[in-house]
């Protein structure tokens, strides 16, 4: 791959892009409020970077991730997406995001909700858990002794080695934890949540801590519902 798409240019989208940028990908950008909103996110990532609307990016990116608050999925266009990896790095948060009966009650995950919503897409969870500061700061590269692993989750074995293959490219490893319907073993209030990548809690006030693949598989394992 050689481009980038994000829908949803935050903490998290915008991160990935940093990396993607440091690993010599191009990067289309989008948000809600319009890309003239992104011009100073733009101009400090430079040439390889351009700011466009959600459709845009959806279109420009060879892989797209989807980094958006959960309550505005229905957003994300369907049409630019179809037979495309679309990486989900959404999080349910109740507070936030109101009330979604099928995620309440664990009928569903999040991805799942994302890949009914792309049908004609391969969706894929990553970068959902990991703080933003942390997942700038803990790639590495390839052979590194302290390298990172992150968990991956997807119903189709090809668009999972794409998205591998892309984390590889910017600097993590990965551990498969399974199809969509398992993804819920790394969403928010599991052991490899945010904690995992620091060096204490709260997460958001300590300094990254790298975790290898297996330290992420038993935390997997460890998960409960």
């Amino acid at each position: 791959m050689t481009t980038l798409g994000l829908i949803g240019s935050g903490n998290i989208g915008s991160t990935v892009a940093r990396l993607a940028i440091a690993a010599g990908l191009d990067v289309v950008l989008s948000n809600s409020r319009g890309p003239q909103t992104l011009a100073e996110l733009v101009a400090e990532l430079g040439p390889r970077a351009r700011a466009a609307t959600a459709e845009e990016a959806g279109a420009a990116g060879d892989i797209v991730v989807v980094a958006v608050p959960l309550r505005n999925y229905q957003q994300i266009p369907v049409a630019p997406l179809a037979g495309k990896v679309v990486i989900d790095a959404n999080n349910y948060y109740p507070d936030r995001d109101g009330t979604f009966a099928e995620l309440a009650d664990g009928a569903m995950t999040t991805s799942e909700l994302l890949q009914k919503q792309l049908p004609t897409s391969k969706v894929v969870k990553a970068f959902n858990n990991i703080y933003f500061l942390h997942l700038a700061s803990l790639a590495r590269p390839v052979g590194s002794p302290d390298r990172t692993a992150l968990p991956i989750a997807g119903d189709d074995a090809d668009a999972k080695a794409a998205a591998a293959q892309l984390l590889d490219v910017l600097g993590y490893d990965t551990v498969d934890a399974g199809s969509l319907s398992e993804s819920w073993r790394f969403q928010p209030n599991t052991p490899v949540y945010t904690d995992a990548y620091a060096t204490g809690v709260p997460f958001w006030e300590k300094a990254a801590a790298p975790a290898d693949a297996a330290k992420i598989r038993a935390l997997l394992a460890a998960a409960q519902h």
